[in-house]
């Protein structure tokens, strides 16, 4: 392939501009030995650098690419837009469009409230849960990412997972950590217990499809005991499906589940490519906000009409009968002999078209199940399919995303090398 002449100019350049020369940790490529990946443009399912390789990318923008890069009808949504206006921090047709197509698909969100970023999201509902109970405590779980605000970064997972400190980062006072519970996922009896022992629960947030320590679905019991106990606490239950809400299903894991949360939070997909997302949930919890409560959250980028022109068209495209069948179709064509590869090795975990390749575990349920990962294989692996034009996300800990413009001959090509590398780098048979 191409030299990376012009990427490794850029990067070097960044570094004196940027913290680590990226605006989000992981794009560093930390570990990895190489210059980050320096993306210049990007059509169906491949993505080319400013020198002109190119990858078949299965990050897809982290998984908001569920119809690929530069689809035809998002483009048009987003120019039609541009030329009417860009931004204008003033309600428009578009937020009650988009809000409506979801609200219709989501059974748990009667209203909603759009922001530009998960980490928005999750920060909000946050707030507005306590605001909702009077009540001060939020329990999250080992290995669940909600984003860097300060509550939430405490045993993160993904980009935080090489760092040792409770609360996953350096400046998080000591008494914003103390309100918040970071325990077992999965774990029924420890979690159950005590949860049912305190009384100033404000909220449980959970991915039900753990994304960002790789796919690790949250199990039918946990989420029913989870749903069970908030209920008797009086305290909320937050669904984070910032990953999940529209990638498995357009009813997104609570659909699957028949689990109604109190609060769901959404993102990536639902602006299309865009900045956007959102947190809803039931009416009488939705009006704490202002302007109707005393719950404060605001944004002048929020509902920008871009976004929402791009989420709308994103969102028609996935009520086409059969779309989900043919992503799992092609999702599980493509896993069948890399699954039978790992089998004893490693294992794929999967849930419709996001999933994980785990070198090392035979089965991932917890954070702790993950400390049998190989992580130096990870990188020879990572580094062995970006030479060969494959680009997956830069970290053992992050789930892959197959979207609907992945072409048959890139997977097989993909597939081919995947198999490859497992071939020529045989790995032992674990205990």
């Amino acid at each position: 392939m191409k030299e990376r002449k012009r990427s490794e100019e850029i990067y070097c350049s960044s570094l004196n501009l940027m913290p680590g020369g990226v605006n989000s940790p992981v794009r560093s490529f930390s570990g990895l030995s190489i210059t980050p990946l320096i993306a210049a443009r990007g059509k169906d399912d491949l993505i080319w650098d400013v020198d002109d390789r190119e990858y078949i990318d299965f990050c897809g923008s982290w998984g908001s690419l569920i119809l690929g890069h530069g689809p035809e009808a998002i483009v048009k949504a987003a120019q039609a837009q541009m030329a009417l206006g860009a931004s204008f921090g003033i309600a428009t047709e578009g937020e009650e469009r988009l809000a409506k197509k979801i609200i219709s698909h989501m059974p748990s969100i009667e209203k909603i409230r759009f922001v530009s970023s998960g980490t928005e999201a999750t920060m909000s509902a946050l707030r507005l849960a306590r605001g909702f109970t009077g009540k001060s405590l939020l329990v999250k779980f080992e290995g669940n990412y909600h984003g860097h605000s300060d509550s939430l970064l405490v045993k993160a997972g993904s980009g935080v997972a090489h760092m040792n400190s409770l609360a996953s980062s350096k400046g998080i006072p000591e008494e914003i950590i103390k309100n918040t519970l970071s325990l077992p996922y999965n774990d029924i009896i420890g979690v159950s217990k005590i949860l049912q022992s305190r009384s100033d629960l404000a909220a449980v947030i959970i991915e039900p499809i753990a994304g960002n320590m790789g796919v690790v679905p949250a199990s039918s019991e946990f989420l029913e005991m989870l749903r069970q106990v908030t209920l008797d606490q009086g305290a909320l239950l937050i669904f984070d499906e910032v990953i999940s809400g529209f990638r498995v299903g357009l009813q997104g894991v609570q659909g699957i589940q028949g689990i109604k949360p109190d609060l769901t939070c959404l993102g990536k997909i639902i602006g299309g490519g865009f900045p956007a997302a959102a947190f809803g949930g039931r009416k009488e919890i939705m009006d704490h906000l202002a302007p109707l409560g005393e719950v404060y959250q605001a944004g002048t980028l929020s509902g920008n009409p871009v976004a929402m022109s791009a989420g709308l068209a994103t969102l028609v495209a996935l009520e086409e009968k059969g779309f989900y069948d043919k992503l799992e179709i092609k999702t599980a064509q493509f896993l069948a002999p890399i699954e039978e590869a790992l089998r004893g090795k490693g294992c794929v975990q999967r849930v419709g078209s996001m999933f994980t390749l785990f070198l090392g575990p035979s089965k991932v349920e917890s954070w702790k199940d993950l400390e049998k990962l190989d992580k130096e294989r990870f990188k020879s692996f990572f580094l062995y399919l970006f030479e060969r034009g494959i680009y997956i996300p830069p970290s053992p800990y992050e789930s892959w995303f197959i979207s609907i413009a992945h072409k048959r001959d890139h997977l097989e090509k993909a597939q081919k090398t995947i198999l490859d590398f497992f071939e020529k780098n045989p790995m032992q048979k674990m205990a």
